[in-house]
């Protein structure tokens, strides 16, 4: 049996998840941030928290099984630059990636606090909420720089 068009298709929606996780995880945080309640915040913290433990970890341990399986498949090497790439690429989004999910669990638990006690969310809450802002830029344009070399396979010397 052939596995190469189905490699090809697990690889491929992988990326999906990873990508529109990510998106969708965004999108909800920044949502649920604008209004300022602590309630709100708390439960949409926790269907993030879940949502990356779901379908976020399990691509990510996937990705590269598939991408590794499918490049055996076809003879691809390591040493071919688009592949050298997206792993480093992909390496360098998990660095973004592992730290916002603690920080997501840090202010799921912090407007959980603050919902229970009835107050506003604490400075430190906004603090962490700017980390987690920010570290999404980097492994989003990453993770759309992998999906590019994916698709366009680039002619990519990086040894002589």
């Amino acid at each position: 049996m052939d596995w190469e068009p189905w490699l090809r298709l697990a690889h491929v929606i992988g990326a999906t998840v990873l990508f529109g996780t990510g998106m969708g995880i965004a999108f909800f945080m920044v949502m649920a941030r604008r209004t300022n309640d602590p309630a709100l915040i708390a439960h949409v913290s926790n269907t993030v928290v879940i949502a990356d433990t779901i379908f976020t970890a399990t691509a990510a341990i996937l990705q590269p099984v598939t991408g590794y399986l499918l490049m055996r498949s076809i003879g691809w090497s390591l040493n071919e630059g688009w592949i050298a790439l997206s792993l480093g690429l992909y390496v360098f989004t998990g660095l973004f990636w592992l730290p916002v999910v603690w920080i997501q669990i840090r202010l799921r638990n912090l407007a959980r606090l603050a919902a229970a006690s009835g107050e506003g969310l604490p400075q430190q809450w906004y603090r962490l909420y700017r980390i987690w802002f920010a570290f999404g830029f980097p492994a989003f344009f990453a993770v759309l720089a992998i999906i590019w070399l994916m698709l366009t396979k680039p002619d990519i010397a990086l040894w002589p």
